[in-house]
């Protein structure tokens, strides 16, 4: 490497590998660096590997805006280049006769994000469409769909490769500091801490993105840069439940998360989850004790679920910006130069829909450094 580079990104999950392909794909260069010792071993592999629609997030916000283009963009990367993916469509149910009222809601909300395929279907249209689920009504939603995760990785880190990107794993970035119109970043790795000069720093680390943003200068307690974790948990069901239902299924969300969902994979694996509990360190372990809330869960809208067919799965880290009780807070996606950091941008609290909005938002960093 170089002692000095153009563009230094930090962070190899989905949105780091996607921002290196979209510069990478301008000539510009650009090496990303990567704690772990392979790309997208936190986030970005950990998760349910949906492609959103766009449905929950308010108007005019980057999380509504940039899922409602990214799918689009996802879809059509998937199709070209044969990565495996389904548009299985979802149905969002209202389990009661209060969450109804919730669905129209939710239904004028999509409309207003440009998802104008949503339709609102009663209980025996649920039931014609999935015998198994119970539900009081739904929100079908067409262009909801699964994706193999890991085949997008894997193909994001080749096109940035092959376009010129280079990629430094096993690296933590340990220091930032703007001097001299340029950026002096302190990297350690097994041989020791080294430095180079960047024109440029992209921050993409995830869960560590408030800290990298630290580093660099930015006060994240003053600007409501801190991030909360928020744990979410997975439980497989039994092989017999593959093909008792073909669309995704959602409940009415939980104020940290969408609820426990109901989801076959390509793999045919059945998953429910993710639940949603805020923790203080990075934990990937599944706690069984929680098997009877998922089976509570499940049971409200797959009556035919049984409780000795579920089994502790995995777990994921959500990098959140609201904490415990708050409200909506939008994705992060800001260039530090009114702050005093020409060059810096920080992309903080990029959570779901962040896996389907990836493509949209490496071409919204793209155009913030043209």
């Amino acid at each position: 490497m170089s002692a000095e580079i153009d563009v230094a990104i930090i962070g190899a999950g989905v949105i780091g590998l996607a921002t290196a392909r979209e510069i990478a794909q301008k000539k510009k260069q650009a090496f990303v660096f990567e704690k772990t010792r392979t790309f997208g071993l936190e986030t970005s592999s950990r998760n349910s590997e949906v492609i959103h629609a766009g449905i929950y997030y308010p108007e005019d916000s980057l999380k509504a805006k940039l899922c409602v283009e990214g799918k689009d963009l996802l879809y059509r990367l998937c199709s070209k280049h044969n990565i495996a993916y389904k548009k299985s469509s979802k149905i969002i149910v209202a389990t009661d006769e209060d969450e109804i009222s919730w669905l129209e809601e939710l239904c004028r909300q999509g409309r207003k994000n440009g998802v104008d395929d949503l339709v609102l279907i009663s209980r025996m249209e649920v039931k014609r469409l999935e015998p198994y689920v119970e539900a009081r009504a739904g929100l079908l939603s067409p262009s909801s769909g699964i994706l193999d995760s890991y085949s997008l990785l894997k193909f994001l880190h080749s096109q940035a490769r092959e376009n010129g990107a280079q990629f430094v794993f096993g690296t933590e970035v340990i220091g930032i500091e703007w001097a001299g119109g340029k950026y002096r970043v302190r990297i350690k790795d097994r041989d020791g801490i080294s430095a180079f000069v960047a024109r440029n720093v992209v921050n993409c680390a995830g869960l560590y993105s408030d800290h990298i943003a630290q580093l660099a200068g930015i006060d994240t307690t003053e600007v409501g840069y801190k991030l909360h974790y928020c744990k979410g948990e997975y439980f497989s069901l039994d092989s017999k439940y593959r093909n008792l239902v073909s669309r995704l299924i959602y409940p009415a969300p939980e104020q940290a998360g969408h609820g426990i969902h109901f989801r076959q994979g390509l793999d045919g694996r059945v998953l429910l989850g993710p639940s949603a509990c805020y923790v203080e360190e990075i934990d990937y372990t599944v706690d069984e004790t929680h098997k009877q809330y998922f089976y509570d869960s499940a049971k409200k809208f797959l009556p035919s679920v049984e409780f000795g067919d579920l089994a502790p799965e995995s777990a994921g880290i959500r990098p959140k910006l609201q904490g415990p009780g708050d409200n909506f807070r939008d994705f992060i996606i800001t260039h530090e130069e009114k702050a005093g950091f020409p060059g810096l941008i920080n992309l903080i609290g990029i959570e779901s829909p962040g896996l389907t909005a990836s493509l949209a938002i490496a071409r919204y960093v793209g155009r913030m450094m043209s």
